[in-house]
């Protein structure tokens, strides 16, 4: 993979992707099955969901697709809560400023704006559509708190720490009881275009039993991506199993931008099992020191206090830097969250979710700290889009984690991206039911177009690889060498991968393995890992959540932009990257 071209891109247009008939394609079987559909929405969380019932609402025959249940995405997983200027004395411009800050110098002022002065009354919505949050005893007015990065209590939360998993209760029995079609179990494989390069729906196989079975495809003129993130690139992360980076590679192999991927956020607060722990580890949410917990070492020293004004409350970044920075001081693997002063009776009501969790691994936050360690947790950035939720690729959209707004910059502040996800979804919905695309015949079969590039599969068991190679080389702590070694055994894999596609012959080296969710999951992996990383190693400073030790300062003068990769539709998979200043206004027509 060749990352090349540094020109400054056009700021309206298509943008550059492959030609009709070229586009790059997993190894699956042709759909069995087909659907037709207005829209077709890919994810049910809080953006996902929110996009399809407002596209509902507008009469538009909406289909949602799921990879699991309705309600198994990365909301349900969301504990602190929602971020809006909801409290006496708050105002959206102090919800910007905090938000600019915690970006460094990435955000798109107008995209944070547009967040910040449209939420309050989306989180409103919300709470009409069902959702219930926690109030202040004695009244009927939202209970708000702190988290980091934020000057003022605005994180709306409900259940104690069970924020999510209302949000995509509501959301979920909004979907059942307006009679949405969905299919559940299901994973996106690739976009359909018509011969103009315009969306006409996606590819996906349904895994199970259900009205559809195997590979299918769901014919519409618009499509939403809010499939989520991609933490399991990571050996350890918050994300859920699901959460592997489908969206995003999904949008790379139709051509479609993406931006700011080298910008995942590590959350610096999650319950430390062990240094070989791997998978979805569990989450000690941003509002526990919102709520008055300590940092500490070993020692019990609060090292947080003197590095930032806020002291545990600084931006993530910063805090998970400090961790890191202590630990190896100490030569040690984790730092400690003391939250004893609480009570147990605080623990109970105000964090029952948490401390369950830490209880199930014998660890009590009543009568000890709680060992805690930075863990992938969130894509500050994804597939690029404009302010109504547009991608490169005409009919094309995406909202919450998969999309790149321009909301988060360099680092997501704390609670932001719930709120990103309510916000540009009901903009996305606005947009289709504004500007309704024609429905035109899907792209045919290969027959009488040009070869199509097909993506080499990755064996299955060759996951784990990917996910510790990016842990040593592209984690919280980053370095030329280390991002270099990650680019070489990253390589190395796709390298057999298309040596195995080639031959695939029982007497080959390495055989390529049989098309199925396993393999394209792994193969959605090593894809984004490979553009991350190539990302990564472009951008020579250390910004919000990118900390590169060979560079460790900020460089406004050389790096203050972002780089717009996609994928060339030759086999060899060639990133572009462009470096801009700042976001456009529109990017499809």
């Amino acid at each position: 993979m060749t990352a090349t071209g540094t020109g400054p891109a056009p700021a309206t247009g298509t943008g550059p992707g492959p030609a009709p008939g070229t586009r790059i394609r997993l190894n699956a079987p042709e759909p069995g099955w087909s659907i037709e559909a207005d829209v077709v929405v890919v994810g049910s969380g809080v953006a996902g969901l929110t996009a399809a019932l407002r596209c509902a609402a507008a009469g538009r025959r909406t289909v949602v697709v799921t990879k699991a249940r309705l309600d198994d995405g990365s909301t349900r997983w969301a504990q602190g809560g929602i971020a809006a200027a909801l409290g006496d004395g708050d105002t959206p411009e102090q919800h910007l400023a905090d938000t600019l800050v915690a970006g460094a110098g990435l955000c798109d002022e107008e995209a944070v704006r547009t967040l910040v002065t449209e939420g309050p009354a989306a989180v409103h919505r919300l709470i009409a559509t069902g959702a219930r949050f926690d109030t202040a005893p004695g009244g009927e007015e939202i209970a708000l708190t702190r988290e980091g990065g934020h000057h003022r209590r605005r994180i709306a939360h409900a259940g104690g720490d069970a924020t999510g998993a209302e949000i995509s209760r509501a959301l979920v029995e909004a979907v059942r009881d307006a009679g949405l079609r969905t299919i559940e179990n299901a994973l996106v494989l690739d976009l359909l275009t018509d011969a103009d390069g315009r969306t006409s729906g996606v590819t996906l196989h349904v895994m199970g039993e259900g009205q559809h079975d195997g590979v299918g495809a769901v014919h519409a003129p618009a499509v939403v991506l809010a499939t989520g993130g991609m933490g399991q690139v990571f050996a350890a992360t918050t994300n859920p199993a699901v959460s592997t980076g489908d969206g995003v590679a999904l949008a790379l192999r139709a051509g479609a931008e993406v931006s700011d991927l080298e910008f995942v956020q590590f959350h610096p607060t999650v319950l430390y099992l062990g240094p070989d722990a791997e998978g979805q580890q569990p989450l000690i949410s941003e509002a526990v020191r919102g709520e008055g917990a300590h940092l500490v070492d070993a020692d019990g020293t609060r090292f947080m206090v003197g590095q930032h004004e806020l002291a545990e409350l600084a931006p993530r970044d910063i805090v998970a830097k400090a961790i890191m920075r202590r630990a190896h001081e100490q030569g040690v693997e984790h730092m400690y969250l003391d939250g004893r002063h609480f009570g147990a009776a605080m623990w109970e009501s105000r964090f029952p979710t948490i401390l369950a969790a830490c209880r199930a691994h014998h660890i009590d936050p009543v009568t000890e700290p709680i060992p805690v360690a930075p863990a992938a947790h969130y894509a500050s950035g994804g597939v690029r889009t404009d302010l109504r939720g547009r991608t490169t690729v005409p009919g094309l959209y995406a909202c919450g984690e998969v999309a790149c707004t321009g909301v988060h910059g360099a680092n997501r502040l704390a609670s932001n991206s719930l709120l990103e996800g309510l916000v540009f979804a009901e903009r996305i919905a606005a947009d289709i039911t504004e500007n309704p695309a024609p429905h035109t015949p899907a792209d045919p079969a290969p027959v009488a177009a040009a070869p199509r590039a097909t993506l080499p599969l990755l064996a299955p068991e060759t996951r784990t690889a990917v996910q510790r190679i990016m842990a040593a080389g592209a984690g919280v702590l980053r370095s030329a060498e280390s991002l270099a070694r990650a680019a070489a055994e990253l390589d190395r894999l796709h390298r057999e991968a298309t040596e195995a596609a080639e031959a695939n012959t029982p007497g080959a080296a390495h055989k390529a393995p049989e098309p199925g969710v396993e393999a394209w999951e792994a193969t959605n992996l090593l894809c984004v890992a490979r553009v991350l990383v190539a990302a990564a190693r472009r951008r020579e400073e250390t910004r919000g959540c990118h900390w590169r030790e060979d560079h460790p300062d900020r460089d406004d003068a050389s790096w203050r932009r972002h780089f717009r990769i996609t994928l060339d539709a030759a086999r060899a998979l060639t990133v572009r990257t462009t470096a801009t200043a700042g976001f456009p206004p529109a990017l499809a027509p």
